[in-house]
């Protein structure tokens, strides 16, 4: 089952209330009515960061065994040393017979053997047992805390944002890999392909009310639209009946149709379609300044990475006027240090980037946009700050598309309604700051990620890419 948010309350919080006393991003707990395994937004491995892979499953998955084979080595340790004490070396030869008891019960023998036959599935190869845990990708930390999951056969699978930060080829081997596995999965995510491939019921959560639509996303997209457009021929014939219902009884008189006011109480009290409540639509530009020159940026014998580590070398390439190029690569290649090089926020090892010379106005969306906002500032001060020629209006009229009137009025810290900076949701932030970014008069848009913890109707922004006649470079893992 896919959950779709229309990212006004944080989506995620009746998931993770799911799971009682929940304290860590993975987390699998025991109860009556069976075992449920969440794979988070922010699903981390920190706490075992200078474990290698091998380790963190085995003491994730199979605690209880571990745990039974360090209490068998420390007896045997100790039996070593009670040669001399006959009493102490019975009280730990029982003792050590309950501790093998006990292995056996839960078969510490074949652990091992467990792990081993698992991690390939897992697309780990065999040396990645030794590795620290630290030194894995997110896509490949991803794949572990899963494993830790799924190694404890849970009876629910909860998956929220699995997409996230994850490479493409890691997004499609993880849609064939949850197919194949035989476990209901509650799934929350902004990735549409994502749900098509794994949903057969789809949840949408807007305004507070929640409906279930049959069938993948995009059955419940095709479903979504004639059930509003049912609803609101509903009201269209409520509303004319209402009409025509007020018109007789001014015509007749009150009283000489005692049965049609009661008909028109009952449909104004208790029968009422609602009108349904339609999001603004408006055509989203992102604003030129003017035309750039012909070449906006050359790569010569490029080479950029991280002291001994070279992400890539010898990268050579001439971005023209009005091009639109998107970088793909697998997580940790060098995508975005690709980006920041050509913004020179950046220096590489050898080589060079050259921008062109005229009228070369770069607006760069970054990864952490969101992460920069002015927490003091209100909504409308955030946008109108970067906007240019934006008429006040205009900014109005592209905040109402995307937050609540009673939201433009609050300042940056209190966007979500919390109290803290701490309690917002990284969505009303990554909207405001998209906002901020498409505002700003430019020749070339550089953009890392911009899809990240947008819900699907606000992706509808990016759509002003396509008109847009300056160049554009993006790096982004939305199919």
């Amino acid at each position: 089952m896919g959950r779709v948010p229309h990212n006004a309350p944080p989506a995620t919080t009746p998931l993770v209330t799911s799971i009682p006393r929940l304290q860590y991003p993975c987390w699998v707990w025991n109860q009556v009515r069976g075992r449920r395994g969440l794979l988070a937004t922010r699903c981390t491995l920190w706490r075992e960061a200078e474990r290698d892979s091998q380790e963190e499953l085995l003491w994730t998955a199979f605690k209880e065994e571990m745990q039974v084979s360090e209490r068998l080595e420390r007896v045997q340790k100790a039996l070593e040393s009670a040669v001399e004490d006959i009493d102490l070396m019975g009280r730990l030869l029982d003792k050590l017979d309950k501790l093998q008891n006990r292995a056996q019960e839960c078969d510490l023998s074949m652990v091992d053997a467990k792990i081993s036959k698992f991690m390939p599935e897992l697309g780990f190869a065999p040396e990645d047992g030794d590795r620290l845990v630290a030194s894995f990708s997110s896509g490949w930390q991803m794949r572990m805390s899963l494993g830790k999951i799924l190694l404890q056969h849970p009876d629910l699978l909860l998956l929220d944002e699995p997409t996230n930060h994850l490479d493409v080829d890691t997004i499609e081997w993880l849609e064939d890999y949850l197919n194949q596995q035989d476990v209901p999965m509650v799934i929350i995510c902004l990735d549409r392909a994502f749900l098509d491939q794994l949903c057969t019921k789809i949840v949408e959560t807007d305004m507070g009310v929640s409906r279930t639509y049959e069938g993948n996303y995009s059955e419940y997209y095709i479903a979504k639209a004639a059930w509003i457009e049912s609803q609101n021929a509903a009201w269209d014939k409520q509303q004319k009946e209402i009409e025509h219902t007020k018109d007789l009884i001014h015509r007749f008189g009150a009283g000489a149709l005692c049965w049609k006011e009661q008909k028109l109480e009952k449909l104004q009290e208790e029968d009422l379609v609602e009108r349904l409540f339609q999001r603004k639509q408006m055509r989203i530009r992102f604003p030129e300044w003017g035309r750039s020159g012909i070449f906006v940026a050359t790569l010569k014998n490029l080479e950029a990475g991280f002291g001994d580590e070279v992400l890539f070398s010898r990268a050579n390439l001439t971005i023209e006027r009005a091009e639109k190029l998107d970088i793909i690569g697998p997580n940790g290649c060098g995508k975005s240090t690709l980006l920041k090089l050509i913004m020179g926020l950046q220096k590489p090892m050898a080589g060079e980037v050259l921008l062109g010379e005229h009228n070369d106005l770069t607006n760069f969306f970054e990864q952490n946009q969101a992460e920069a906002l002015d927490l003091n500032k209100t909504v409308p001060e955030t946008v109108e700050e970067a906007a240019g020629d934006w008429r006040l209006d205009d900014i109005k009229g592209l905040l109402g598309c995307n937050f609540k009137a009673d939201m433009h009025d609050r300042k940056v810290s209190l966007l979500s309604g919390g109290e803290k900076p701490r309690s917002l949701s990284p969505f009303c932030w990554a909207r405001l700051a998209f906002c901020k970014f498409m505002v700003k008069p430019s020749t070339l848009l550089v953009l890392d990620e911009p899809t990240n913890h947008l819900d699907i109707p606000s992706k509808v922004m990016l759509v002003g890419i396509n008109e847009y006649k300056g160049t554009v470079i993006t790096v982004s893992l939305d199919r």
